[in-house]
């Protein structure tokens, strides 16, 4: 039996650390205080997995020969594990981040999904309802595990194009059920209910198998539009296995945690279908990642391109400009530019301000993580519901690698499949630049109509490099001044 101490010690760390999990993700709520919040939430983290050395005065008989050694396994693993996260995270580009957050949601269900496994083929559940929580965290962990490759596969261009078969929704409930239909009965013949021609360990893997299989038809089908969601629905699956993990082995710091994040997760999840214009149930059940036939509406017309210098000279002499980041800013690494440009129309009187969408980019705040990257002030930056109004009174957006979510079709055209879709109001702007590297569609595979509107004008090319040609010709007009 685990003696007082050690006991005391593990209650207080798991105490202290699910304090610092909530508190953690409390200041990751604001831009400025979400760097500490993840430190806090890390540190939480820390002080959970040191304490969980402690079970180690509880081990059985049978184990404790080996006791030196799965030490140092677990030793080895967390070496491992933090080298490679921190070596990755030190790596890894911004427009690489959703692909990393796929694998660390697939990694944290996959740990669940392992413990599940641990559980039932050590028959270590004991009454029904662990043995019921255990299958469905090893659900959950599974789906979540192969979907989120699934998810890091297509955002890394590995799986170019969706995966759909006719009568695909039928199949995948089919599997689905299926897979509920193994567990039901893992439960009775681990109860003793019924008895099975097949051992129960052939049935553990039939279960986790038919789980994997389903999380990768989940996701196959799914276009790139929906990827923040996605990643998001994922995001809370991961909380929820390891929350349900954390009872079966009734472990209050993995139990909080879990929940924290799948809350979170779920919020998050929300948050995304509502700037979709999509309710959840349409997402899980009916018509996810389905192809979406329509008929688009007429575009009248034509696209005006002009150069970059001129467009950079206009917006030195506006009062305000309104600058909408999208993924091709990401893609570019060009906010470093973007807010050099900024501070000279700053320095010009010009007022600046940053609009951010909430699914702009391929996972949600990916642009403001961008714009902090360059170290442009929080006061600058603007949600949608915040700042789509001042649309109509600024004299210029200035639209960066942004598509689909500044398209008006979204408000106008019935027939269009981003219709009702909140959208930022550039194209009420008295004059709208919008840079892109070519005349290319968005997510959605649909023409952008305001880009042809009569007060936009497109300037093509990468990024960056338009806007340190925006610069240069700013630049050059103080010259010419001075001269």
């Amino acid at each position: 039996m685990m003696t007082i101490i050690p006991q005391l010690i593990i209650g207080v760390t798991d105490l202290a650390a699910a304090f610092l999990f909530m508190y953690g993700l409390k200041r990751m709520s604001s831009p400025v205080t979400a760097p500490s919040g993840i430190l806090v939430a890390g540190v939480g983290m820390l002080v959970a997995v040191l304490a969980s050395f402690l079970y180690a005065f509880n081990i059985g008989a049978a184990a404790r020969p080996f006791l030196l050694v799965n030490i140092g396994l677990a030793v080895t693993a967390l070496l491992v594990g933090g080298g490679v996260a921190w070596w990755s995270g030190k790596k890894v580009a911004m427009t690489a981040m959703p692909q990393m957050v796929a694998l660390y949601n697939g990694m944290g269900g996959g740990a669940a999904a392992a413990i599940a496994a641990v559980e039932l083929f050590g028959n270590k559940a004991g009454g029904v309802t662990q043995l019921v929580v255990t299958l469905i965290g090893a659900l959950i962990g599974a789906v979540s595990l192969s979907g989120s490759l699934i998810a890091w596969a297509k955002l890394d261009g590995v799986i170019s194009k969706p995966f759909r078969i006719r009568g695909q929704q039928v199949f995948n409930a089919l599997v689905a059920s299926a897979t509920v239909g193994i567990g039901g009965y893992i439960v009775c013949v681990m109860q003793g209910v019924i008895t099975s021609p097949v051992a129960t360990p052939d049935l553990i893997y039939l279960f986790f198998g038919f789980a994997l299989l389903f999380g990768v038809l989940m996701t196959l089908p799914i276009g790139g539009a929906d990827m923040p969601v996605v990643i998001s629905i994922y995001n809370a699956f991961t909380g929820l296995a390891v929350g349900l993990e954390g009872f079966v082995l009734q472990n209050p710091a993995l139990m909080i945690a879990g929940m924290v994040v799948g809350a979170a997760g779920m919020l998050l999840t929300l948050l995304m279908a509502k700037a979709m214009n999509r309710s959840i149930s349409n997402i899980l059940f009916t018509n996810f990642g389905a192809a979406v036939k329509h008929k688009q509406g007429d575009i009248k017309g034509s696209l005006k391109p002009v150069e970059a210098g001129d467009a950079g000279i206009f917006m030195r002499y506006a009062s305000s400009v309104i600058i909408v980041p999208g993924y091709g800013l990401a893609v570019a690494q060009g906010q470093q530019k973007l807010y050099e440009f900024v501070k000279l129309l700053q320095a010009a009187g010009v007022s600046v301000k940053f609009a951010v969408h909430p699914v702009a980019g391929r996972m949600p705040g990916q642009m403001d993580v961008l714009l902090a990257e360059a170290g442009v002030p929080y006061d600058l930056i603007f949600q949608l519901e915040d700042i789509n109004d001042e649309f109509a009174n600024s004299d210029v957006a200035l639209v960066i690698g942004a598509n689909d979510v500044v398209n008006p079709a979204a408000r106008t055209d019935k027939s269009s499949p981003i219709y009702g879709m909140p959208i930022l109001n550039a194209d009420k702007a008295k004059k709208v630049y919008v840079v892109k590297r070519g005349q290319g569609k968005g997510y959605a595979d649909i023409v952008n109509a305001l880009f042809y509107g009569d007060n936009c004008d497109m300037v093509y090319g990468d990024a960056a490099a338009v806007l340190t040609k925006m610069i240069e010709a700013v630049r050059a007009l103080g010259t010419k001044a001075a001269a």
